[in-house]
């Protein structure tokens, strides 16, 4: 049985990016399984952004959506006081992930639309829960904002988090996104960055073949 495995952030801007393609990928593999890692990118940063930072990321955004076509706003990084500490995001996806696993992925698309898209501040906990509850609700999951931010604030929550994190430093993995697919016992990378799904097609299709 094969499986694909994700490793990424949702507050690094190339999977922002890369989202699209992946998409097209699993839409093309319906019975494929995927497994979601959270990375940690930058996780328990504790620095307020200055002005140096912040332009190096608005560079690195404005490449993203050179390449991808997907639109950005500063809004978020514009926020006084702005730590970007990419561990409360990551753990939101556990959170979910412990209430409703299926619906991991989707709150990882909605998180980075919320930051990317809206400037939402996704390093608060209410912002999370607001943007969680709303995809676990239309989904028809009963979850209300206390319900998660109490997963969210659970030790089980922060023990997964880090264990994500470790994992991901466990393989050597330092770029995001990351995909790997699990096949014949084995992992084979597919890729460490953005690449299109054409490029995944054609190394998913030679992994297979020569694993046959």
């Amino acid at each position: 049985m094969s499986r694909l495995i994700y490793i990424a952030d949702p507050m690094c801007s190339w999977c922002y990016g890369f989202g699209p393609e992946l998409n097209t990928l699993l839409a093309g593999l319906p019975d494929m399984e995927l497994e979601l890692i959270v990375g940690g990118l930058r996780a328990y940063n504790t620095e307020v952004m200055d002005e140096q930072l912040k332009t190096t990321l608005l560079s690195h955004w404005k490449k993203v959506e050179e390449t991808s076509g997907l639109p950005f706003s500063d809004r978020a990084l514009s926020r006084p006081g702005f730590i970007y500490d990419t561990e409360p995001a990551c753990r939101a996806i556990v959170a979910t992930g412990l209430l409703a696993p299926q619906l991991a992925f989707d709150v990882f698309h909605a998180i980075q639309h919320g930051f990317y898209v809206e400037g939402r501040d996704v390093t608060q906990a209410k912002v999370l829960a607001e943007i969680a509850v709303q995809v676990l609700t239309e989904s028809g999951i009963a979850c209300d904002e206390n319900l998660f931010l109490t997963t969210w604030d659970s030790e089980e929550s922060k023990t997964a988090t880090q264990a994500d994190f470790a994992q991901t430093q466990r393989w050597g993995i330092h770029g995001f996104p990351t995909l790997v697919l699990e096949h014949a016992g084995g992992l084979h990378l597919i890729t460490s960055g953005f690449v299109r799904t054409e490029t995944l097609v054609e190394r998913l299709q030679s992994i297979v073949d020569q694993a046959a």
